[in-house]
């Protein structure tokens, strides 16, 4: 089901960014303040829209173009405008609703903790086995009776380094004194 979801996320993105390349709009000229305020003299502007810092315009042949309002207010613009007849329209400026602020408040948030929920799954599976980190005290190991024991000190005989380890141990625990007094 998540490949199928993310197959359908995928042709939803190619598709959106396909219909946004062929948007029907004229294509809009980006044009220095200065020179907005030459056209706006010369009484070449038909219309602005004023969008916060960005001013979209049309111009009497139709043509469109763009400009950005430095941070410096000018109250003059306006004036200027209206003086030559420019038809000036508003826009309010968008304001983020209160769930998409706080999803983008809260979205690090989720992450380190999706990312801590996956590390922790992850450690279940580690150390401690299938059964979790906390079952150290459930061994699997059998114990052994005698009689089920099949290995003999022959089946290590071609092992030199085994036999005289064992025979050192066996030493050992007949005389430890021998081994105290080596250190």
């Amino acid at each position: 089901m998540a490949k199928n979801l993310l197959l359908w996320l995928v042709i939803a993105a190619v598709l959106l960014s396909v219909f946004n390349n062929f948007n029907m709009e004229s294509p809009t000229q980006q044009v220095g303040y200065s020179e907005f305020i030459e056209e706006i003299q010369n009484e070449r502007i038909k219309k602005v829209v004023v969008d916060g810092l960005t001013i979209n315009g049309e111009r009497f042949d139709g043509s469109r173009f763009e400009t950005i309002r430095p941070m410096v207010e000018d109250p003059k613009l306006i004036d200027d405008l209206l003086q030559h007849n420019v038809e000036v329209i508003g826009r309010k400026p968008e304001q983020q609703s209160v769930w998409t602020q706080l999803l983008v408040a809260s979205f690090p948030i989720l992450i380190i903790i999706a990312v801590f929920m996956f590390f922790m799954r992850q450690m279940q599976g580690g150390a401690g086995g299938r059964g979790g980190p906390m079952s150290f005290g459930k061994s699997k190991a059998r114990l052994l009776g005698e009689d089920q024991i099949t290995t003999t000190f022959a089946d290590v005989a071609g092992v030199d380094e085994a036999k005289e380890d064992v025979q050192e141990l066996v030493e050992f625990l007949r005389d430890p004194s021998r081994f105290q007094k080596l250190g």
